[in-house]
């Protein structure tokens, strides 16, 4: 039987005809104009000032209404989720578009019976690639003291003094999903030692030391890097405590891509002004977008970016490969990937 898809979300016309090219069995609604133009390449959220008027927003409730999948959440927000599951009746399943999809479906507040009707499959693992090329940024910026070169530059001063190697440092990646995985690998190639920590402790390619979470406090003074990569979860959540910061080597580099809630960020930012640690490469804050007066913002031994370590401009077709592989599973009625469980919501 045909399936309706709407595209819910921004998305480029030419991969929009590659899901209608490879699935031939899903039926495509999509309305550009309806949606709302992208800032920037694979924007999912689409320009914030941007309104339908009454009768666009009538079409456009009247296009999601005919789904029974939805590429995308409508607006990429949790109140998007929640409305959509509860005005669209045939909608069955939202393949989302970021990684931590999860937080999405337990800020939207549905009730069990919503929850069992409608599946949420997440982009897990399509970040992979430029998260941990962000993770490599962070670790070679400040094991070359990045800092230091920049001030001598703008000082114009020439001075010879030796650099940290990468080569025979440990790094402790605490998870060890998509990017956990591709960071070690990547690790390994520059010669490292990789110990890693993992919910359900098993042997990873890569990896030489794997742990389960109630290690972390032994593993952390073992660290000449620390890589977070563990989405936001009741589990994860302030799981790098203070203790365990505290327990970092001096010199340690830090660097955080899962979630900002997952550290002490007071304690985090008093090991950094205080010098203890080589410097933090944060792509994730406790709060976002980061308050103008964070002390993070002023700190010399701080890599800054703005929760966008994920984005590339090959995103979308990154996502759309990993749609049209699900699509096809539920057009035979076989399992998806990247099912967003509903009692961790990860």
């Amino acid at each position: 039987m045909p399936v309706d898809v709407v595209i819910a979300t921004p998305l480029e016309p030419e991969l929009v005809d590659r899901i209608r090219g490879d699935v031939p069995e899903a039926v495509l609604h999509h309305e550009p104009g309806l949606l709302p133009p992208m800032r920037y390449a694979c924007d999912h959220r689409g320009d914030p000032g941007f309104r339908r008027d009454p009768a666009d927003e009538e079409r456009w409730w009247e296009l999601l209404g005919r789904g029974e999948v939805f590429f995308g959440i409508p607006g990429d927000t949790p109140d998007g989720l929640a409305l959509a599951v509860r005005r669209c009746p045939r909608l069955r399943w939202v393949q989302g578009t970021a990684a931590g999809e999860g937080e999405k479906v337990r800020g939207a507040g549905l009730t069990s019976e919503e929850l069992s009707r409608v599946t949420v499959t997440s982009a897990a693992g399509v970040h992979a690639t430029t998260l941990t090329e962000f993770v490599l940024l962070g670790m070679l910026a400040f094991a070359k003291d990045l800092p230091r070169l920049r001030r001598d530059q703008r000082a114009r001063r020439w001075d010879h003094y030796p650099m940290r190697e990468l080569r025979g440092a440990t790094v402790l990646i605490l998870g060890l999903g998509g990017v956990g995985a591709e960071t070690a690998r990547l690790a390994k190639a520059l010669g490292m030692y990789v110990l890693g920590v993992k919910r359900a402790p098993e042997d990873v390619p890569n990896v030489d030391e794997v742990y389960g979470p109630a290690a972390l406090p032994e593993l952390a003074p073992r660290a000449d890097v620390f890589v977070c990569t563990l989405p936001g979860t009741h589990e994860t959540a302030g799981l790098v405590s203070g203790e365990i910061i505290d327990a970092l080597p001096n010199g340690c580099i830090v660097v955080n891509v899962g979630r900002g809630a997952n550290f002490d960020e007071p304690a985090l930012i008093e090991a950094l002004t205080a010098g203890r640690l080589a410097g933090a490469a944060l792509d994730v804050f406790a709060t976002e977008p980061l308050p103008p007066d964070s002390p993070l913002w002023g700190l010399d031994n701080v890599l800054l970016s703005p929760h966008t370590g994920a984005l590339s401009v090959h995103e979308n077709e990154h996502i759309v490969e990993l749609f049209v592989d699900n699509l096809r599973r539920y057009v035979r009625g076989q399992p998806l990937r990247n099912l967003v469980d509903t009692g961790s919501f990860y």
